[in-house]
């Protein structure tokens, strides 16, 4: 068996879902540490065998059972330090949904969900408020 020479870091991916008229956002609360209780986007570790987008979509939907096809990139996200787990690099995907149409409902590792206010939004989990910036600058260009 190889011996891989160099530390793994792990990979996640994180979903920003707004709202179709993109005053609003789709926050999970996060039931578990680290920042348990604090609100953050649905997201999850990569499982071996999916995809990126696959992980995207799979934790939206354990999350808040939302089932979206149609996500977008924002970024990658890898500072050293961004997660206190440990070397986690993520890439950010968002969405926008007409609220009326879907009807999320927090499960797996979300303790609660909610629609918040841009212009009002809680103190966020990591580097939320960054990939949020991000999504923002790509959605209004």
């Amino acid at each position: 068996m190889y011996e891989y020479q160099y530390p793994r870091p792990a990979v996640t991916a994180d979903v920003v879902v707004l709202s179709a008229d993109k005053k609003e956002i789709l926050l999970i609360r996060r039931k578990n540490d680290p920042y348990k209780g604090c609100w953050a986007f649905p997201g999850g570790f990569l499982n071996i065998d999916e995809t990126l987008e696959q992980c995207a979509r799979r934790e939206l939907q354990e999350e808040t059972s939302l089932v979206l096809a149609d996500i977008h990139p924002v970024g990658t996200y890898s500072t050293v330090d961004r997660d206190p787990r440990g070397r986690v690099i993520t890439t950010a995907y968002y969405t926008s949904v007409k609220k009326e149409d879907v009807n999320p409902k927090a499960d797996d590792d979300a303790a609660e969900i909610g629609w918040f206010s841009l212009d009002s939004l809680p103190p966020l989990a990591f580097d939320h408020e960054e990939i949020l910036a991000d999504a923002i600058l790509l959605v209004r260009n």
